[in-house]
């Protein structure tokens, strides 16, 4: 029979050699011949055109009998095939139930605590534990300064923690950035909520001027039509606050996600009512003071948005050389990053002074030429003209000593209007300016007949093809430089002269530096203090105004007086400008100012809004409807501590503390934290461009890559970048974005924050957290079934004298965690509090201690079991308050589950008391350091398992011991170290030397570990397993060093992909290294 099937088989395996129509007809003619007995195999032989063979009856008795057999070996592989079939089936299907995401169905109505007297899921699921519990926070006002109190009037002896939101842009969705503000901020809340003082984190939205109007715009154009213009400035701003009404709650939804504990009820929006009179109340106020005034001056306008913008909102792109870029607006990209040199025609002369310039069509508002004062090239040109080649212009050439000798030609061409260095020099040498490029980008007509109403650029190439006209153009290279552009827009910048309103900032900034020189003011991490200083001490004037319809509109109005003694004002004119709370109060003092009736009196008030930032400044006050003494303003005014990026220190942060000295002659807060920025894993800055840019939400609930890349389709980048962000996704989340949750994601954010400046994200490291998530459920749920059904814990966290050592340790380790916590806590060192928690639960609790326990759990000794029960759960309870502030939704999850110590403890793990290290006087340093050195020997014993592939076999385990004491140390921790180790038995050696036929690591030189792998291991059988991975290895590593060979691989292959088979090659010559060595121990057991 078994012959009969080899030959089978040889068959087949000789058939797949054969052309496919010989396979097939043998495939016929061996079917018949097998399935159909003699008849079937004469008929075969008939159809193929062969003579009929007669055979005897013994032959047609064997025949039928193999076909028996045969017939019986098909029905067993048919059967055999099956069940492989549903083998895999059953894995499949068993394989898409451990995928199924584990909800939370039981039905809750909105605002109700959530049941968690149903079973726990096997496994951690974010989902799940997510849901339900945020909206019974709220509902049971746990985030309140209110709750818990009487009045808030009444002093608390725990203190008060106030902190004000860092207002996110109305328009905004979750971004990174906020993620790990939210994170930072709501864990330092807790952490005082839980400490018992009176809590209060104002939540808030900022109008966001630019960005809203933008988003408004766009929406109009593409629905009805029709720009702003067209509708007007009030029914627009209707419109505005139309869509802030139905898509402005985006961002707090997000917030809500994160698990923020702020107030809601006290949610301020930076164009509310109360927040309004407040801006109104400052700006009249310091304008009456002449701290606020009108000037003319040099803005970055956007000619995109046709508005000033902000320093903030100036992006600084820098060049290395000649590039060509994207500018709205514009067809063909546009050059950048060259120098280019012309020459000016001395007047009454033939010489001819050079210039360089990169914006050679600003050359047209050029009013003179500078030369530096002590420059020996030019000093016979002092007080001489140039004459310009383009227009009718007599240009004087001045010597100022700004000018750098060793740049260019050491010549430079001054054009007041359009350059800020420029306009600083034509003011000290009273130069004319003359405005060039208007408000839309366009050449104006002091550019004469054959530039005006040109695009910007487009003058670019025509004024230098006019200069190589009349051969003046001296050439062109390259310049690195630094373009500035619209975060908004993305379009050039274009400095110009514009009548605006300034902040005269310097005594506010004055006494800035001096709060924080004198200590009043704390900066932490301390290094930023120099930055503080060094803005502080150069601050300019602030310009607020900007030309838009949504935001603050100016409380500011120009005045004509309808009296001819009285001559009309100039738009610069301070005099001419009123401002008041509303057109009355402005009307009764520009009377008054001009000695007329308010009659005789008209006003048009200022079209523009105040900056963004202007408003945001007196957040900490406003919020409390400062210039009114209310009740709220005098109990949270001042506030604790700002916490926020340190991108912002001085955009914001220094303007709150200005304005707060200024207006109320109080800090806004004591202290000032600034956080990291955040980075992707490779420390590159977060561009949609690079496909870097992660959405926090997309973490808290998974992506898949090709969902990663709908967003980037959908997104407004340039079709080539799509393709670039694709790959840099492709390459950083090959199986997209795993879910993670909330929980994981706060944990991750706060334990990357050092006081640096940069934070690398790893995505998997949040993976990790969510791992830790995970082992901390199983761990609890292993904790809950040990406890059992009737377990009480002690109405106080006390020993009761049965502890063993183990729980002597582990209660010892969490005092440990708990110290390490709050200190972090306190110093803003939120990885030594997120290291101690997370060490505790992962390493003391969950790998250590509850393998010890076991035995103990599962024995009879009732006094050891209820003693450890005890410990068990204190160290449950304790762990899962210390976790909160980070954590909220499993530990909440997790300490509703667990029995309480009174019937009056708090309803919310979130208002329970935050575990102080002086409530458990536990703390046992010398003990810990035992079970430290008794750890390093499970470690050894562990590492040598590992090495030797010994999963379920339990060898037996010699300690040698360099004396006596030591030997007794751990023969007090023999019990621990059997279970830990996973030894048949533990054994300490004192001057006798271990069995033969041992593994051994040294613990320390006092002592040794000895594993007994005799009899233990097939030596030879992993040898040839080893040998096969560590050729298959060396296998990848040549065709890796083949691929690196080829020629000009350096400039052929991109970097990334470099340094990815230099990482691979590095990985896998690591493991062959491993391989080897492991070999090498296997050879000595043979």
């Amino acid at each position: 029979m078994q012959q009969c099937i080899s030959a089978v088989f040889k068959t087949r395996a000789i058939l797949g050699k054969l052309p496919r129509v010989l396979q097939l007809s043998h495939h016929l003619t061996t079917s018949a011949r097998m399935e159909n007995g003699p008849e079937g195999a004469a008929g075969a032989a008939a159809a193929a055109g062969e003579p009929a063979v007669q055979k005897t009856e013994a032959q047609l008795k064997k025949e039928a009998k193999q076909k028996a057999k045969m017939d019986k070996f098909k029905a067993k592989q048919e059967k055999m095939a099956a069940q492989k079939g549903e083998k895999k089936s059953e894995e499949k299907k068993e394989k898409k139930k451990e995928k199924e995401v584990v909800t939370y169905d039981i039905q809750t109505p909105l605002g109700e605590k959530k049941d968690v007297a149903s079973e726990m899921p096997n496994a951690y699921s974010p989902k799940y534990v997510e849901a339900a519990w945020y909206p019974w926070w709220e509902k049971q006002g746990f985030f309140k300064p209110e709750y818990g109190r009487k009045s808030l009037q009444e002093p608390n002896p725990k203190g008060q923690f106030v902190m004000v939101i860092p207002p996110p842009n109305v328009t905004g969705s979750l971004h990174l950035g906020h993620a790990l503000t939210n994170a930072i901020e709501d864990s330092i809340t807790r952490w005082h909520r839980m400490k018992g003082k009176t809590t209060l984190w104002n939540p808030g939205c900022d109008h966001a001027g630019i960005a809203t109007q933008v988003v408004v715009e766009k929406k109009l154009q593409r629905e009805e039509g029709l720009s702003r213009h067209d509708i007007g400035r009030e029914k627009f701003v209707e419109k505005v606050w139309k869509w802030k009404n139905e898509k402005g709650g985006r961002i707090y939804e997000q917030q809500r996600l994160m698990g923020i504990s702020v107030d809601w009820d006290r949610a301020a929006f930076t164009m509310d009512e109360k927040l309004c009179n407040c801006v109104k109340e400052v700006f009249v106020r310091l304008h009456d003071e002449g701290i606020i005034y009108r000037a003319n001056r040099l803005v970055n306008w956007s000619c995109r948005l046709k508005s000033a913008i902000s320093d903030i909102e100036v992006d600084k792109k820098e060049l290395p050389g000649r590039t060509l870029l994207a500018v709205p607006g514009y067809e063909e990209k546009v050059e950048f990053g060259v120098l280019v040199e012309f020459a000016y025609p001395v007047e009454g002369s033939d010489e001819e002074i050079v210039v360089a310039t990169t914006r050679i069509e600003t050359m047209l508002g050029d009013t003179a030429v500078a030369v530096h004062p002590e420059d020996d090239r030019y000093k016979h040109l002092h007080g001489k003209y140039v004459l310009h080649p383009l227009l009718e212009r007599r240009m004087p050439i001045i010597c100022d000593d700004f000018v750098d000798r060793e740049f260019g030609t050491g010549a430079v061409k001054i054009t007041p209007a359009h350059d800020h260095n420029d306009y600083e020099c034509g003011k000290r040498n009273n130069l004319e300016s003359v405005t060039i490029i208007d408000d839309n980008g366009l050449m104006t007509d002091d550019c004469g007949e054959k530039f005006k109403s040109m695009k910007r650029f487009h003058a670019r190439k025509a004024v230098l093809e006019a200069l190589k006209e009349k051969n003046l153009y001296r050439g062109t290279k390259d310049n690195p430089m630094v373009v500035p552009t619209c975060s908004r827009s993305k379009d050039v910048i274009e400095p110009l002269l514009k009548p605006q309103w300034y902040v005269n900032c310097k005594d506010m900034a004055a006494a800035a530096v001096e709060v924080v020189r004198n200590g009043e003011l704390k900066v932490i991490p301390d290094f930023h203090e120099a930055t503080w200083y060094r803005w502080m001490e150069n601050c300019r004037d602030w310009c607020i105004s900007r030309q838009l319809w949504w935001g603050h509109r100016i409380p500011a109005y120009f005045v004509t007086v309808d009296d001819p003694s009285v001559p009309p004002g100039a738009d610069v004119d301070e005099k001419y400008w009123i401002s008041g709370r509303d057109e009355a109060e402005a009307r009764r003092k520009a009377a008054e100012r001009f000695g007329v009736s308010e009659d005789k009196i008209s006003l048009k008030q200022d079209e523009d809004v105040l900056d963004t930032w202007f408003s945001s400044a007196f957040f900490p006050f406003s919020i409390f409807g400062w210039p009114e003494q209310t009740e709220e303003f005098k109990l949270f005014y001042p506030g604790t501590l700002l916490e926020t990026g340190h991108d912002i220190l001085f955009f914001w942060v220094a303007r709150m503390v200005m304005m707060g000295l200024k207006m109320i002659g109080k800090l806004p807060f004591k202290e000032v934290y600034l956080h990291a920025m955040v980075r992707d894993a490779h420390g590159r800055k977060m561009s949609k461009s690079l496909g870097n840019v992660i959405d926090p939400v997309d973490v808290i609930n998974g992506i898949t890559l090709d969902n990663l890349h709908k967003l980037l389709e959908n997104s407004n980048l340039d079709p080539r970048e799509v393709a670039r962000a694709k790959q840099g996704q492709k390459e950083d989340y090959p199986n997209g974005i795993p879910e993670c949750g909330t929980d994981a994601l706060r944990f991750a954010l706060c334990a990357y924050t050092g006081q640096g400046r940069d934070i690398n994200l790893d995505v998997l490291r949040v993976q990790g957290y969510r791992f830790f998530c995970n082992k901390m459920w199983n761990a609890t749920k292993f904790a809950l079934s040990s406890l059992g059904e009737g377990f009480q814990p002690r109405f106080e966290a006390k020993l009761s004298g049965n502890e063993r050592l183990i729980d002597q340790w582990i209660l010892s380790r969490l005092v440990a965690a708990v110290d390490a916590s709050n200190r972090g806590f306190e110093n803003y060192d939120f990885p030594l509090a997120t290291n101690g928690i997370y060490n505790f639960w992962l390493y003391d609790l969950c790998d250590k201690y509850l393998e010890s326990i076991k035995p103990i759990i599962y024995g009879k000794d009732e006094a050891a079991k209820e003693a450890t029960r005890q410990t068990l759960y204190t160290c449950l309870e304790v762990g899962l308050r210390l976790l909160s502030p980070f954590m909220p939704f499993i530990t909440e999850e997790l300490w509703q589950r667990l029995p309480r110590r009174s019937n009056d403890a708090p309803p919310s793990i979130c208002v329970a008391s935050y575990p102080e290290a002086e409530e458990f006087p536990w703390r046992q340093e010398a003990l810990e350091e035992e079970l430290d050195f008794v750890h390093e020997v499970n470690c050894r014993a562990r590492s040598i398992r590992a090495e030797y592939n010994l999963t379920k076999q339990r060898p037996e385990l010699y300690l040698q011991c360099s004396d006596n004491s030591v030997a007794e140390m751990l023969n007090k921790y023999i019990d621990i170290i059997t279970i830990l180790s996973q030894s048949g038995k533990v054994v300490t050696l004192v001057d006798q030397p271990p069995p033969e036929g041992c593994a051994i690591l040294t613990v320390s030189d006092k002592c040794t570990v000895h594993l007994l792998l005799k009899g233990m291991v097939d030596a030879s059988k992993e040898i040839t397993k080893l040998e096969g991975k560590k050729t298959n290895l060396n296998n990848q590593v040549d065709k890796i060093l083949k691929e690196m060979s080829i020629a000009d691989y350096e400039n052929k292959v991109p970097e990334q992909i470099r340094m990815r088979k230099d990482e691979r090659k590095s990985q896998m010559e690591g493991e062959i290294e491993a391989i080897t060595k492991a070999i090498e121990n296997f050879q000595k057991l043979l």
